[in-house]
């Protein structure tokens, strides 16, 4: 089954749709998904979208905000464009026929989520990336010349001559096929399948991070893996993430004694960053030795559940009222700031590949996402991928950045080999247990030569010609995880969302700067 294209996007998230949109009023656009639509992270991303649209509000203040959050790192050129950028595309989602929630005088409705200064995040109730994801896919599905492949999993770039010029994909049947096209954009997602504990849903594999890094072309920041501090931690039950949004809202996180406690280690509480609330949890419940909860108890229950019924029914479902219990609560992984490294216009170092939203790394987020802001970047730089992709020529390879150091993949421990290709659990698992919120060297490298024998059992392996797609699945992992145990090794420092508990303090001396690598050097 080969289908041949001007444009080819990878991905059914914001990102990938809405570049679609534009490079269908120009050329031939398919578009490979692999699962249902509705399973991409911005059909699962509760807490809604980051945009300077209030009266209080500014692109500079916007700005400020994210730098902060980002620990550091923040490319600063990316970070203007998004704030400056982000009102205009928000207010085309609203011309569209958006249904953000309202406030009484019509307009937009604003609320306030950890690290944010002011309020200036749009939601529809508590759903807001199924939202955007219904009124993408309405324009996408009248558009005659988007063609959509349904059930099919991109298995590997095509590369002619240094150019990506499509990829390999495989359907739920195992028929394998290739998607020929001009320009190839990356959209696939995130990689928090890759942690036993996710928010994720069951499709975000890092195949998009996978793909590049195989076909050589460079990656960055991968070390810098974002844990969601609020995620239902009920046995029995799936983890369901609980939108930071109900914090901006005034819930409170508890011990089990019912002392408020993230103060004690926070200054800005409940509402400090994502990084440091996952951290002050982890911290109270070695110190307790009991888990922690999310309460709101104190808030007014027809508000609650008006304004969160997809979680209270969520909660409902694992025997709990959002309203009036203590909601059980822990970290799990969310978002990767680390992907493909890209320019401002999604060019890779790959020429006539793209990549936009979560699995390319701008820089945009430095060492840790402000809240929001995620859906905001898949709008933002998927609409300029798709303007930089109708370009007529070849783009040249991506330079590196006086603020990235491009450096080889080396092994850091040796390979002790002898593994079996392992099963995805197995991996995620190890991913959790080493690679965690809190890390250290002695774990690091058990997870890099681990990681490393499966990688090498499974290129060396015979693997049955059964179920392809999850092989595919199991490669993947395998990639990223061993991409992030490594860059998460080499970085001896802590910043944002990595934090190494043998090197507790940020080093600008040494760390200040991004990093990039490739698994393949040309």
């Amino acid at each position: 089954m080969d289908v041949c294209c001007d444009f080819l996007v990878i991905g059914s998230g914001i990102a990938g749709l809405r570049a679609a949109l534009s490079l269908a009023e120009v050329g031939n656009v398919v578009v490979l998904t692999k699962a249902d639509p509705g399973e991409s992270n911005t059909g699962y991303a509760q807490g809604g979208i980051a945009a300077a649209m209030g009266p209080d509000d500014s692109p500079e203040l916007h700005a400020r905000d994210t730098i902060a959050a980002g620990d550091g790192l923040c490319e600063l050129d990316a970070v203007h464009l998004l704030v400056r950028e982000g009102p205009r595309y928000v207010g085309e989602l609203i011309d569209w026929g958006a249904a953000f929630d309202r406030a009484p005088d019509g307009r937009p409705a604003l609320g306030r989520e950890g690290a944010h200064s002011v309020r200036r995040v749009l939601h529809a109730r508590d759903a807001t990336g199924r939202e955007i994801a219904r009124l993408l896919w309405s324009r996408v599905s009248g558009n005659r010349r988007i063609r959509v492949v349904d059930d099919a999993l991109a298995t590997d770039l095509v590369v002619t001559g240094g150019h990506c010029v499509g990829a390999t994909f495989v359907t739920t049947s195992n028929t394998r096929g290739t998607a020929s096209a001009g320009r190839t954009l990356l959209a696939t997602g995130g990689a928090g399948q890759i942690f036993r504990e996710t928010t994720n849903p069951a499709i975000a594999t890092g195949d998009g991070i996978a793909m590049a890094a195989r076909a050589g072309a460079r990656v960055a920041d991968l070390e810098f893996v974002q844990f969601h501090p609020t995620v239902l931690s009920v046995e029995g039950a799936p983890r369901f993430l609980l939108s930071e949004a109900l914090r901006g809202e005034g819930a409170r996180l508890i011990n089990s004694a019912g002392e408020a406690f993230v103060q004690r280690y926070e200054a800005a509480g409940d509402l400090a960053s994502r990084d440091l609330v996952s951290r002050a949890m982890v911290h109270e419940t070695e110190r307790t030795g009991s888990p922690v909860y999310l309460s709101l108890v104190h808030l007014d229950p027809v508000f609650v559940k008006q304004r969160f019924p997809t979680i209270a029914q969520a909660c409902a479902q694992a025997g709990l009222d959002l309203a009036r219990d203590p909601i059980p609560v822990s970290p799990a992984a969310h978002y990767m700031m680390g992907g493909v490294d890209t320019d401002l216009d999604g060019g890779t170092s790959l020429p006539g590949l793209f990549a936009a939203g979560e699995v390319a790394c701008t820089g945009v987020h430095g060492a840790n996402r402000l809240a929001s802001n995620s859906l905001l970047e898949g709008l933002v730089f998927g609409a300029r991928a798709a303007e930089a992709m109708q370009a007529a020529s070849r783009p040249a390879p991506l330079p590196t950045s006086d603020a990235v150091v491009d450096a080889p993949i080396e092994d850091t421990v040796p390979d002790e080999g002898g593994s079996a290709i392992p099963s995805t659990d197995e991996v995620r698992d190890l991913m959790w247990r080493r690679v965690g919120v809190l890390r250290d060297r002695s774990s690091l490298e058990r997870a890099v030569t681990q990681l490393q024998a499966w990688t090498g059992a499974l290129a060396g392996g015979r693997p049955s010609q059964g179920d392809q797609r999850e092989l595919g699945r199991v490669r993947s992992i395998l990639t990223v995880g061993l991409l992030i145990a490594r860059a998460a090794l080499r970085r001896t420092e802590s910043r944002g969302a990595h934090f190494r508990t043998d090197f507790p303090a940020r080093d600008d001396l040494h760390w200040k700067t991004r990093i990039a690598a490739r698994l393949h050097v040309n």
